[in-house]
């Protein structure tokens, strides 16, 4: 894996300031923990409350798991209120 591209929704966006980007494999590490401490430690406490209750999606697979294997693509998604 060369390269993950992490798309980030609502309160992610916001705290990345971006909504999508492309991360050397390197930089993004191997599990879904890694790349949240990148992501928190790139955008701060923002994203640090989003990551916190929220969840990832790696390849359209929800992850909360940090030992999981990041895939080609990661959705960062805030936690939702329902109603």
């Amino acid at each position: 894996m060369a390269s993950v591209t992490v798309r980030y929704f609502a309160a992610a966006a916001e705290a990345a300031g971006v909504e999508e980007e492309t991360l050397p494999a390197d930089d993004a590490g191997t599990t879904v923990g890694e790349l949240r401490d990148l992501l928190v430690d790139r955008y701060g406490a923002a994203m640090e409350r989003v990551v916190a209750n929220g969840s990832f999606l790696v390849d359209g697979v929800v992850r909360r798991d940090g030992a999981a294997p990041l895939g080609a693509s990661v959705d960062v998604l805030p936690p939702f209120a329902g109603g």
